[in-house]
């Protein structure tokens, strides 16, 4: 009973009168079989039974309302005084207190009909603010899951719509102007806007009570909730972005400064700092460019889009004397900005107006306070995402600035390492002349003069004569240590007749045996010959001193690009670079010339010297 009888109590509307009339005859005819049956079963409880017609009553009262339930109380009273009440099937009114039953009955109906009202009542306004509770969670599903509230509005709009049987009703974003068969309400939140309802002009009296009292309060709640989740999704997003911005910025910036502790040439860095910043700020051209006295020279470029119509040639001379981004960088040292619209006749102006350039920016390069050049960056379009490119490429430009610094101190270390060599060198060489020119002849002639005082000594005084041919003897052994000491020095058979017979004479000299192989045809600039003997003559000293080698392997070759030489040994290995000033000089000496020197000495098997020098020097 209770589950046909509920859904039947909690319809939003009532069913038809006329049904309900037809159902409250029903009822009563049921009633009256009911009471006279029962009456056949137990006599005498006729008074009792007014009990049946009740519910008769509170089912048309529950459904259809008091109204017609007291007119279905009125037939059921009139019915059990017909059929229950003595005198029966008479409606006349019975002496004494007969007639209290009648009146008891019909209050008790009364009663009964606003109770089962008044339930009805309360139940339906229940099962509607329960459907508003479901409308509402459903309506905040809809719009506090979106990203966008634009599109969700649509589609809050269609439940909303469908839920008050109101086809033509929308949700609008901002202010709406509306017809004479709509009308708007505005959604309002602390005095701001949120939004606006459109709803039909003609719209019942109790749906709008229900609208103003119940939805548009939780409306305005729900669309005050969405805006807030909205404007925090646009702020993470932004700051998601930011910090993918900054993240891919820091990455170029370890990139570049790795490259910059390498000590990559400057051509190569400046192409990688131009394509690390043209990539990062998501623009089309970026070019560095070097201060000359009345021009800039193009030393790094990058572009977003390959082939000969969009690369600019390094080493391109661009003027200063007419407006452009350089020029105001180098007027007023600072960054500068400049669009299409600032730009005039002239070369610049013309090359940026064939290829799209609607915005340029550009930073300065100091090094050590000194303006040495300009980043210019380039884009087909201009936009908010150009806020703040002047300190994003600050720090390209200080990197950039180390790089060009730490290339002019390595410029200047190689040249004063090339000085000291050479006037080492020459040193040496200035040596072996006084030596040979001096001390040498000096000798010869004292040698001789005791010669020729030995041949002037009297036969009698043989003891003097044999001093005086010891005395030359000595000076003859003077004489060649100060040729060994000269040939070590500088050996004058390098000067004259080149590298392969100055090795040869080194391993004439050599304590251990030496194999030597030499491949070269030509002859080499004299930096590399001195350096290649010095090499192989402190390696042979070395060998004889502390490796207790067997023997030497030395080859020295030639090629279009670089000379090698190679020196291997079977000693007992173990030497250390950092010990000793021999193998630091030799690295000096080779690192000046461009070239590399590597040792390899594993303790027990032997030392082997691997030199390599371009040769680009002739």
């Amino acid at each position: 009973m209770r589950g046909r009888l509920l859904p039947l109590l909690l319809r939003p509307t009532r069913p038809p009168l006329t049904i309900g009339i037809m159902v409250g005859a029903l009822c009563v005819a049921a009633e009256i079989f009911l009471t006279n049956s029962l009456e056949h079963v137990s006599p005498g409880s006729g008074s009792s039974l007014g009990v049946v017609y009740m519910l008769g009553v509170l089912t048309v009262s529950a459904v259809w309302g008091m109204g017609l339930g007291i007119m279905v109380l009125a037939t059921s009273s009139f019915a059990y005084d017909y059929f229950d009440l003595p005198p029966l099937q008479n409606l006349e009114v019975p002496g004494t207190w007969g007639w209290v039953p009648l009146p008891l009955f019909f209050v008790v109906g009364l009663l009964i009909s606003s109770i089962a009202a008044l339930v009805r009542s309360l139940t339906a306004e229940t099962n509607e603010r329960r459907r508003d509770a479901d409308l509402a969670a459903e309506l905040a599903h809809l719009l506090l899951r979106t990203k966008d509230l634009r599109s969700a509005l649509p589609i809050a709009s269609r439940r909303l719509a469908q839920a008050l049987e109101m086809p033509n009703l929308t949700i609008e974003r901002g202010k709406v102007v509306v017809d004479k068969q709509h009308r708007a309400l505005p959604l309002r939140d602390n005095g701001g806007r949120l939004g606006t309802l459109v709803l039909p002009a003609d719209l019942p009296e109790a749906t709008q009570r229900r609208l103003y009292d119940r939805m548009l309060p939780s409306l305005e709640a729900l669309l005050r909730a969405a805006h807030d989740r909205e404007a925090i999704e646009i702020a993470l997003e932004a700051s998601r972005d930011e910090l993918r911005r900054i993240a891919e910025e820091q990455a170029g910036l370890r990139r570049i400064a790795t490259l910059v502790a390498r000590g990559t040439p400057p051509a190569e860095l400046f192409n990688a700092v131009a394509c690390e910043m043209g990539l990062i700020m998501k623009v089309d051209r970026v070019a560095i460019r070097r201060y000359e006295p009345d021009h800039t020279t193009l030393v790094g470029s990058w572009s977003a889009q390959n082939g000969p119509d969009f690369a600019l040639p390094i080493g391109s001379c661009w003027p200063l004397d007419e407006p452009s981004v350089s020029s105001l960088v180098l007027r007023t040292g600072r960054p500068a900005r400049m669009t299409d619209r600032d730009r005039t006749d002239g070369e610049i102006s013309a090359w940026a107006r064939s290829h799209g350039i609607v915005f340029s920016v550009g930073c300065p390069i100091l090094v050590e306070a000194y303006l040495w050049g300009v980043v210019v960056a380039s884009s087909l379009s201009s936009g908010p995402r150009f806020e703040g490119a002047e300190e994003r490429m600050l720090d390209f430009t200080e990197l950039v600035a180390i790089a060009i610094l730490n290339a002019q101190t390595r410029t200047e270390l190689a040249a004063s390492r090339a000085r000291v060599v050479a006037a080492s060198d020459e040193t040496r060489r200035r040596i072996e002349r006084d030596l040979h020119d001096g001390a040498q002849q000096r000798l010869v002639s004292l040698g001789l003069e005791l010669r020729s005082a030995e041949t002037t000594v009297p036969p009698q005084m043989s003891r003097l004569r044999e001093q005086l041919s010891q005395t030359v003897q000595g000076l003859m052994g003077v004489m060649g240590d100060l040729q060994e000491l000269s040939r070590g020095l500088h050996p004058p058979i390098l000067s004259k007749g080149g590298l392969e017979p100055a090795l040869q004479m080194l391993t004439r000299r050599s304590a251990v045996p030496v194999e030597l192989e030499v491949r070269a045809d030509r002859r080499l600039p004299e930096p590399v010959e001195v350096a290649i003997y010095y090499i192989a003559s402190e390696a042979l000293t070395n060998v004889a001193k502390h490796a207790h080698a067997s023997i030497v392997h030395i080859a020295f070759s030639l090629d279009e690009a670089a000379v090698q030489l190679s020196i291997n040994d079977d000693g007992i290995g173990g030497a250390d670079s950092g010990r000793g000033s021999g193998l630091i000089g030799l690295s000096d000496r080779v690192e000046t010339l461009g070239g590399t020197i590597k040792v390899t000495s594993p303790v027990g098997g032997g030392t082997s010297l691997l030199v390599k020098i371009p040769v680009q020097q002739g």
